[in-house]
């Protein structure tokens, strides 16, 4: 059954950032006293809040020496400013829904500003201007169901309408805690595609193959 609303992660589903993002987080975490290796970092924290990660380090005992979300976004430019990729074929994904005429919007563990920072380099801000929506509009981000259905309602679709293209084991799980379907992305090589899996997503791993998974052809 075709949705009536796509609802995409951004990071790793639309905009490649991952890798810059895990690189820069696996260091500073490490300077900290806190060793983790960039695979780790993959594994425990993609798509979370730094709010989150923070908590969950904090809550083992250790503590950072200064506040992670802060850093983190005053330190987007020297994160990203190398610039980011789109994802592979996520453009086609966009055609293929505006061509069947059904409405998409982004709903994404990060703050409006990197979204508009990552979005805007690779040039598909036009695409996602207008349907943004942040964990920071909601009491809990993701692996709660909040995000994924304040984005429904303000768009004005049923759950159970809805689905959710996502490429972390914690988005999946708000996904499907949401009431909708969830497609998991695991085109990327460090993608935990079991926990993925384990967590109800609908697994597949080139955008091209979207469009047919979500009936529109």
């Amino acid at each position: 059954m075709r949705p009536s609303l796509v609802i995409f992660d951004c990071d790793g589903v639309i905009v490649d950032t991952e890798r810059a993002a895990n690189n820069v987080l696996c260091r500073w975490l490490t300077e900290a006293g806190y060793p983790v290796t960039y695979e780790d970092c993959r594994k425990r924290f993609a798509g979370r809040s730094m709010t989150s990660v923070q908590a969950e380090i904090e809550a083992e005992g250790h503590s950072l020496g200064f506040h992670l979300m802060d850093r983190w976004y005053s330190s987007l430019d020297e994160i990203f400013g190398a610039g980011v990729e789109p994802v592979p074929h996520i453009e086609f994904v966009v055609e293929e829904l505006r061509g069947a005429g059904i409405p998409w919007c982004v709903a994404s563990s990060a703050k409006l500003d990197k979204m508009h920072l990552t979005l805007g380099t690779t040039g598909l801000i036009e695409h996602f201007r207008d349907v943004l929506f942040s964990a920071t509009m909601v009491p809990r981000g993701k692996p709660f169901p909040d995000l994924f259905l304040h984005a429904a309602r303000e768009m004005g679709h049923a759950p159970e309408n809805c689905v959710v293209i996502e490429d972390s084991v914690w988005g999946t799980q708000a996904g499907i805690a949401a009431g909708m379907r969830v497609f998991s992305y695991h085109g990327d090589p460090h993608s935990d595609r079991e926990g993925l899996a384990a967590a109800g997503g609908i697994l597949f791993d080139d955008m091209r193959e979207l469009p047919r998974l979500l009936g529109l052809s």
